[in-house]
This record gives C-alpha cells, sequence and structure tokens, in this order.
C-alpha cells in the first residue's frame, strides 16, 4: 500500500459480505462505489458487526486484499450523509481508524488551501486581461 501516495481511498457505505473475495470486492467496487477497481485506488469494505474491514486495490499485476479482524470492539467510522453510497478519506483519516481513533468526533479545523491549477490559471489570465484595460 505504500506505492499509492497518489491513489484516492474510498469506504464503502454498506456492509459487505467479509466472505467477499477479490472478484466480488471487485465487483462491488463497480456496483456500489462506482469506480474503476483497476485504477490503484483503495477501497475499503467493512462487515456488518464493525470489527472487520478488507481494503482493496490494484497494483501493476494483480489485486492484494488487505484484511483486519479485530479481537475486541468496533472501528469507528466516520458519518456518511443520508443515502451516500460511499465517502473518499485521506490517508490519515484511514490511518486514525485502523489505530482506533473515532474521526466522527474529530473537528477538522480550517486550513488554506490553494485553488486548484485550472482555476489559478484563469485568475491570472483575469487580471493579465484587467490590467491591460486599465492600461
Amino acid at each position: 500500500m505504500d506505492q499509492a501516495q497518489g491513489a484516492r481511498i474510498w469506504l464503502a457505505g454498506e456492509a459487505t459480505d467479509m466472505r467477499c473475495g477479490f472478484d466480488r470486492l471487485a465487483e462491488r467496487v463497480q456496483v456500489v462505489i462506482g469506480e474503476d477497481p483497476l485504477s490503484g485506488h483503495l477501497f475499503v469494505f467493512r462487515s456488518r458487526r464493525g470489527d472487520r474491514l478488507k481494503i482493496l486495490v490494484w497494483e501493476r499485476d494483480g489485486f492484494v486484499l488487505w484484511y483486519k479482524r479485530l479481537e475486541a470492539g468496533v472501528f469507528k467510522l466516520p458519518r456518511m450523509s443520508e443515502g451516500a453510497r460511499s465517502v473518499e478519506l485521506r490517508a490519515s483519516e484511514l490511518a486514525m481508524i485502523l489505530d482506533g481513533i473515532d474521526v466522527a468526533k474529530l473537528k477538522r479545523v480550517p486550513r488554506y488551501e490553494r485553488p486548484a491549477r485550472g482555476s489559478e490559471e484563469k485568475i491570472s489570465k483575469e487580471k493579465n486581461s484587467a490590467e491591460k484595460t486599465t492600461m
């Protein structure tokens, strides 16, 4: 999973039968999450009881399946909006879930976030055209 630094992480909103193997989980990625299972993204599935997680990821030559079962307790997953089929997680959120931290109770403080590259170019073009009209 270390090679997946640019990969996105998707958590399926509904419980999954933990008897599912590679192929059935790949099918669930398409049906439930609506993504391509061969994309290299990480797809996280939880059991009905919440004490088991499976993570499916495609590497260069095949699927990798990571499975964790808690001996006591359940994984504390983020709250999902009503009707959501999946939610995207940050790598830090996945790490906290695996470490037993309740991410639903965390509060994210506002931080500066740089605009997307496409919007930066648009802003600079607007500035240039505004400067030209004032000259």
